[in-house]
């Protein structure tokens, strides 16, 4: 017999896996023990599991699945044979309505002007900014910088300097941090450390700074001084003390994150971190079926809010309409940047619209997390 553990480490299933899988009564474990309810899988099961591993992983409706693994080790495959081309034919068909669909897509694109190409290249940048509110803007959004190399304009941070505001914003697709802070620019100053004056007196500027120099110019910020931020054609630097961080911006645009941040009012619940987090940390979990949205294989908390305002991390059996299901992961990643006691956690109108972390006291900083489909 094989614990959960052992199971998951040998089918690379993951425990949270199993368990959910367990709960939706597709692969239960031989044996439960009755005072723990520690999970046991017998030796046969092993099979089954790393079978559900690969119809995960290629996309497979959790129904189908079942039938799959019901009819695994049957005398007659015909079942499983018949389900998977099924599957695949599917599939086939998918990529083939994407492809004719990008392909419409680039066609317009190749006909209007494409705002999203390449970066215009500017006259030079100057600004002064408070080096201990360039590092907390930078800390607000850091972890929600991009990693998929298909990608390449969502791997850094946005730095957008509009009048005497500088908005720092980075998103990966399913989830989106913003800081607000105030700027001041000199734009006839021959050094980026420049003292601060009225604001930025050109037009609006947008630079994606990549997520390394990010991380170098953040190193930087570790006293009270000014630090000066300066774009000159590709070269972004940053100044603090006698000390510089300079390399190439990125050159790609960044998408137009105002859009996306215009969301209609939804619910408001202020919140406690510490016990939220400490919810979140040992409250119920599930796993995120392949071909949800976002990353695979990672754990789903399901949120819910009381009639008295309280924000509950309930499990499937208490999940209800209203609930708004969220990669755990990245929701304490969120809590953790933004570095309150308290905060405000605003729901949509429907659980398909992204759950908003915002401070109570800076409206300006806050985060985006795409929720999680719990229909499944």
């Amino acid at each position: 017999m094989r614990s959960i553990g052992e199971m998951a480490r040998d089918s690379e299933l993951g425990v949270s896996a199993l368990r959910f899988y367990d709960r939706a009564g597709v692969l239960a474990p031989a044996r439960v023990d009755p005072a723990s309810g520690y999970r046991w899988y017998a030796p046969e099961q092993l099979d089954e599991a790393r079978v559900l591993a690969r119809l995960r992983r290629a996309g497979m409706p959790l129904a189908d699945i079942r039938l799959v693994l019901a009819g695994w080790s049957g005398a007659d495959p015909d079942l499983v044979r018949r389900l998977l081309q099924a599957h695949l034919r599917r599939l086939e068909r998918g990529l083939a309505e994407a492809r004719s669909e990008f392909s419409t897509l680039r066609a317009l694109l190749d006909h209007r002007e494409n705002p999203m190409t390449a970066s215009p290249r500017t006259d030079t940048v100057r600004l002064s900014l408070g080096s201990p509110e360039l590092a907390g803007a930078i800390d607000a959004v850091r972890f929600a910088v991009g990693k998929d190399p298909e990608l390449p304009m969502l791997g850094g941070v946005l730095f957008d300097v509009d009048g005497d505001t500088l908005h720092v914003v980075a998103t990966d697709r399913y989830r989106m941090a913003v800081a607000r802070m105030a700027s001041g620019s000199d734009s006839a100053s021959p050094s980026p450390s420049a003292s601060a004056s009225a604001g930025h007196g050109g037009p609006r500027e947008q630079v994606v700074v990549p997520a390394p120099l990010v991380d170098a110019m953040r190193a930087l910020l570790g006293s009270d001084e000014p630090a000066g931020f300066a774009v000159e054609a590709d070269r972004v630097t940053l100044e603090a003390g006698e000390r510089q961080a300079s390399g190439q911006r990125l050159a790609h645009d960044f998408p137009d994150y105002r859009r996306l941040v215009q969301l209609p009012a939804g619910r408001r619940v202020v919140v406690d971190v510490p016990a939220l987090r400490e919810a979140l940390e040992t409250g119920p979990v599930r796993t995120a079926e392949a071909g949800e949205p976002g990353p695979s294989a990672r754990d789903v908390s399901v949120l819910a809010t009381t009639d008295d305002g309280t924000v509950t991390v309930v499990g499937d059996g208490d999940a209800d309409g209203n609930s708004v299901g969220v990669d755990r992961g990245f929701l304490l990643d969120a809590l953790a940047a933004a570095d309150r006691d308290r905060l405000v956690l605003e729901f949509g109108a429907a659980p398909t619209a992204p759950l908003a972390i915002r401070r109570t006291d800076d409206e300006g900083t806050f985060s985006l997390l795409m929720p999680v489909r719990l229909d499944s």
